[in-house]
């Protein structure tokens, strides 16, 4: 699984470390210094892969970040960072990044993350429109194909996790998932985030799917096992007739 590769990194020795386990895997590799760099080469070159340091120069991994998922940018991005705190992990993911590895990291974990990333790309690059089935629950729908929800016919604009997550829900309405279950669908982030992960995810698709995201109607938490996803009305039917 051949790819092209760009790495932002500004510190030269982590940088060279990480193309020679790259190309060893026989990726083709570009290295940048600074996120504006990194910026500049993604638009221009349109990568299979974005391995992206957090604190660099002129703009930092963060930014990048934000930049990308706002430009509607797809491709997969394994971010890399020195910081342990809970709370960076999860503003990187929640700003779009989809893999988090912390330093000191072991190379041979790095790579494993990469070849997940670039299977699950090559996945959905290849995914046939005609044979993805639209997931609805109510007034939600969601077109794993094309990657876009709606609600009552209006776009909703999803990170790659919160996406994953509601595809989930969504493929098994009123199922109740517990937080482990879905945080695996986030396939394997860095072993210093917890199951907070699903918590701030959950909370972001609730400020975007529900009309009063502090009194859900749709995405339920059931307390002491972890949150379903049911169809508003359905529910008021059901509740009417019982």
């Amino acid at each position: 699984m051949c790819a092209n590769v760009i790495v932002a990194e500004d510190d030269e020795k982590q940088a060279e470390l990480l193309r020679r386990y790259l190309e060893r895997e026989g990726h083709s590799v570009t290295l940048v210094g600074d996120g504006l760099a990194a910026l500049d080469l993604v638009r221009h070159r349109e990568p299979d892969l974005l391995v992206l340091d957090v604190m660099m120069p002129r703009a930092d991994g963060l930014d990048v970040v934000r930049v990308l998922r706002a430009e509607c940018r797809e491709l997969p991005v394994l971010m890399l960072t020195a910081r342990t705190t809970e709370d960076d992990l999860l503003l990187g993911l929640d700003l779009g990044a989809d893999d988090y590895v912390t330093k000191p990291y072991s190379p041979r974990e790095l790579m494993a993350r990469v070849r997940t990333l670039l299977r699950r790309s090559r996945r959905a690059a290849g995914a046939d429109p005609a044979d993805a089935s639209l997931l609805t629950v109510g007034s939600l729908v969601i077109d794993p194909a094309r990657h876009v929800v709606s609600v009552g016919g209006e776009a909703v604009e999803c990170t790659p996790g919160e996406f994953r997550i509601l595809a989930a829900l969504a493929a098994e309405p009123d199922r109740v998932f517990s937080r482990q279950q879905l945080l695996a669908e986030l396939h394997g982030f860095d072993r210093y985030i917890s199951d907070r992960t699903v918590d701030v995810h959950i909370m972001n698709l609730r400020k975007k799917i529900e009309s009063a995201p502090r009194r859900p109607a749709r995405l339920l938490t059931v307390f002491g096992v972890g949150y379903k996803l049911t169809d508003p009305a359905k529910a008021a039917t059901a509740r009417a007739s019982s």
